[in-house]
C-alpha cells in the first residue's frame, strides 16, 4: 500500500464516509446487510489471520474503515445490538477451530505408541511447562519492544525458573519409558489454534509459536468473543430493566386514573374514602375536569359561531355577485333587445284587453239570455193562469 492510499484509510478511518462530500460512497451505510458487523467491532477473522498460516482470505462482506467510524459515531447516541451478529460470527469460526482441535487430536492417537496413563501424565507435564516458556520468552520480546527493559528482565528470570522445573520434568519422563520410544518425537496439538506441538521442541520454536501471529489472533478473537458475550448480557439486562420500569410506570398511571374515575363517579352524598389528602386530590381533579369541560364547550361554541358568520358571509357575496350579474346584463342589452322587449310588453296588454272586452260581451250575452228566458217564462205562467181561471168558469 503507498502512502497516500495509507492517508486515504487513516483519514476515513479518523472521519468517516462522508469526509471529503463524496456521495457515492454514502450510498452503502454502516447498517446494511451486506456490511460485516465483526469488522465494525474489530473483531473479523479474516482481517485478524491474514497473512497467517490459516489466512482465510478476503470476506463476502464489505470491509471499509469508514464505515467502521460511521458506526463508533452513531454507538455513542443509541444501541445499535451489531454485537450479536458479531457473536454468531465469532462462535460459529471458534466452533469451526475446536472441531478441527479435536479431529487432530484422534489422528495423533491413532498414529503414535499406546503409552500407560501415569507416562501419559509426565509427558502432558513437560508439555504444560514448554507452553509457559513459551508464553514467557513472548511477552520478554514484546516487553523489550515497547522499551520496559527492566519488566523483560524480570520475565526472562521467571522463564530460566521455569526451565529448571521443565529438565527436572523430562528426567522424570525419560526414565519412565524406554530409550528407544523416548528418542521418537511426541506431538500435542495447541488448544488454542489447534496446530502441534513437540514435545522437545526448543525455547526458540516455542518462542515463535506463542508469540506468533496465528496463536495471538486466535487468543485475541477468543477474548473478543468473550468480552462481545458479557457486553450483550448486560445490555440485555439493562434492556430487560428498562422494560420493567415502563410497565411499572404504566400500571401506576392506570391506578391512578382508576382512582381519579371512581372518585369521580362516587354518589354525592357518600362520604369520601381515604385521608384529606385523598379527598383534596379528587377535589382537584373533579375541578380540572370540570375546568376542561368548560373549555370544551366555549371553545364548540366559538367555532359555530364561526362557522355561522363565514356561512352568513357567503351567502351575502354570492347575493351580491348575482345582483352585480343582473345588472350588468341589463346595461349591456342592445337597442334591438329594448325594442323587442317594448313591443312584447304591447302585446300582451293587448291580449289582456281583449280577453276583458270577449269575457264582458260574454256577461252580456248571458244576461240578456237570462232575461229573455224570464220574460218565457211570466207569459207562459200567466197563459196557464188564464186557461185555469176560463176552465173554473
Amino acid at each position: 500500500m503507498s502512502a497516500q492510499a495509507q492517508m486515504r484509510a487513516l483519514l476515513d478511518q479518523l472521519m468517516g464516509t462522508a469526509r471529503d462530500g463524496d456521495e457515492t460512497r454514502q450510498r452503502v451505510k454502516f447498517t446494511d446487510d451486506r456490511v460485516c458487523k465483526s469488522h465494525l467491532l474489530d473483531c473479523c477473522p479474516h482481517d485478524i489471520l491474514a497473512g497467517t498460516r490459516m489466512d482465510l482470505g478476503d470476506c463476502s462482506k464489505i470491509h471499509d474503515l469508514a464505515l467502521r467510524a460511521d458506526y463508533e459515531i452513531a454507538s455513542k447516541d443509541r444501541d445499535l445490538f451489531f454485537e450479536l451478529d458479531a457473536v454468531d460470527h465469532l462462535e460459529s469460526f471458534i466452533a469451526d477451530c475446536d472441531r478441527r482441535t479435536e479431529l487432530a487430536k484422534k489422528r495423533l492417537a491413532e498414529t503414535q505408541e499406546e503409552i500407560s496413563a501415569e507416562v501419559a501424565a509426565k509427558a502432558e507435564k513437560v508439555h504444560e511447562l514448554n507452553e509457559e516458556i513459551g508464553k514467557l520468552l513472548a511477552k520478554a520480546e514484546q516487553l523489550g519492544a515497547e522499551g520496559n527493559v527492566d519488566e523483560a528482565q524480570k520475565v526472562l528470570q521467571e522463564v530460566e525458573r521455569v526451565r529448571s522445573r521443565k529438565r527436572e520434568a523430562e528426567e522424570e519422563y525419560r526414565n519412565s519409558m524406554p530409550a528407544s520410544s523416548f528418542q521418537q518425537q511426541k506431538l500435542r496439538v495447541c488448544e488454542v489454534c489447534s496446530a502441534y506441538l513437540g514435545l522437545h521442541d526448543n525455547d526458540r520454536r516455542l518462542a515463535d509459536h506463542f508469540g506468533g501471529k496465528l496463536h495471538l489472533g486466535f487468543i485475541q478473537i477468543r477474548e473478543k468473543l468473550e468480552q462481545l458475550k458479557k457486553t450483550v448480557s448486560e445490555k440485555q439486562e439493562k434492556r430487560n430493566q428498562e422494560r420493567l420500569k415502563r410497565r411499572e410506570e404504566r400500571e401506576r398511571e392506570e391506578k391512578m386514573k382508576r382512582r381519579g374515575d371512581s372518585s369521580v363517579t362516587d354518589a354525592p352524598g357518600e362520604q369520601p374514602r381515604g385521608t384529606a389528602s385523598g379527598t383534596r386530590s379528587r377535589s382537584r381533579e373533579r375541578k380540572r375536569s370540570r375546568s376542561r369541560e368548560r373549555r370544551r364547550r366555549r371553545s364548540r361554541s366559538s367555532s359555530r359561531e364561526r362557522r355561522r358568520s363565514r356561512t352568513r358571509s357567503r351567502d351575502r357575496e354570492r347575493k351580491r355577485r348575482h345582483r352585480s350579474r343582473s345588472r350588468s346584463k341589463g346595461r349591456r342589452r342592445s337597442p334591438r333587445d329594448r325594442s323587442r322587449d317594448r313591443s312584447s310588453k304591447h302585446k300582451s296588454s293587448r291580449d289582456r284587453s281583449s280577453r276583458d272586452r270577449s269575457r264582458d260581451r260574454d256577461r252580456k250575452e248571458k244576461s240578456s239570455s237570462e232575461r229573455r228566458q224570464e220574460s218565457m217564462n211570466g207569459k207562459s205562467e200567466s197563459r196557464r193562469s188564464e186557461e185555469r181561471e176560463a176552465g173554473e168558469i
